[in-house]
């Protein structure tokens, strides 16, 4: 079966750099695999793609060694299992918020007897290889969102859940959560202690911990801080930071 790289480099004791899509093209899927990314996530939930559109950009993702992962839009079996047979390596889930949700997510990612996932992995065995089936279980990872105050609360629950492999923080929706403000950076001091929490918590059950980072900044300090999967900005914030940089320079450099 093909390397899951992400895996590898947890292994190898490396950090994650994570890319993020949320167009809807497999152009910029394409030219964002390109860019060095270790892995791209084909964002269901927020992201502007449909299921079609997904599986397009999976296969856009894989003219390169980057890995392929998707974030669902919700806890939904079906969709979940869709996506891995479409080759996704790695899932993403928001708002798990008890351990009896994280185990239908994850069981919707194992295949028999780790889980309840139906065996008919269509385009992840072209991808993947022959024996995607016999080593699938030990191959995709499994992300359960932390991003809710009661999700947070329950965290050694839903960390304790057999499969799962790590936990994603979703900053914005938890400092909304917890303080009603929004945000993405950690400026708050009872978020700033959530994220220590849960990646003491991730920590102590062996599992990552990942989240998504505002600007390069921001993924530094977390990265130092002790995160192990890091997702920089998205590919529509990193075109129009670019796009503004470049107008704001040519108007102000040409008189």
């Amino acid at each position: 079966m093909r390397e899951n790289r992400v895996r590898t480099l947890w292994a190898e004791g490396k950090t994650v750099i994570n890319g993020w899509l949320h167009s809807p093209s497999t152009w910029s899927a394409e030219v964002m695999a390109h860019q060095g990314w270790d892995s791209l996530v084909v964002d269901m939930q927020h992201g502007l793609m449909g299921m079609e559109t997904a599986i397009l950009m999976l296969q856009a993702i894989s003219t390169t060694d980057t890995v392929p992962m998707v974030r669902v839009n919700w806890n939904t079996p079906g969709d979940t299992m869709r996506l891995l047979d479409a080759g996704a390596y790695g899932v993403i889930c928001p708002m798990i918020e008890t351990r009896a949700e994280c185990e239908a997510f994850v069981g919707a990612c194992r295949f028999p007897p780790l889980g309840y996932r139906s065996l008919g992995p269509t385009r992840a065995r072209v991808f993947a290889g022959d024996d995607y089936a016999e080593r699938a279980n030990d191959t995709v990872i499994t992300f359960a969102m932390i991003e809710t105050k009661t999700g947070y609360e329950n965290r050694d629950e839903i960390m304790s859940v057999p499969g799962l492999d790590g936990v994603f923080v979703g900053i914005g929706d938890l400092r909304l959560s917890m303080t009603g403000r929004a945000g993405l950076t950690a400026a708050d001091a009872t978020v700033d202690a959530a994220l220590d929490a849960i990646l003491e918590s991730a920590r102590a059950h062996g599992l990552k911990a990942g989240l998504f980072a505002a600007d390069t900044d921001h993924a530094i300090d977390m990265i130092k801080r002790g995160y192990e999967f890091v997702t920089v900005m998205n590919d529509v914030s990193l075109m129009a930071s670019a796009a503004s940089t470049v107008v704001a320079r040519v108007r102000a450099e040409a008189g």
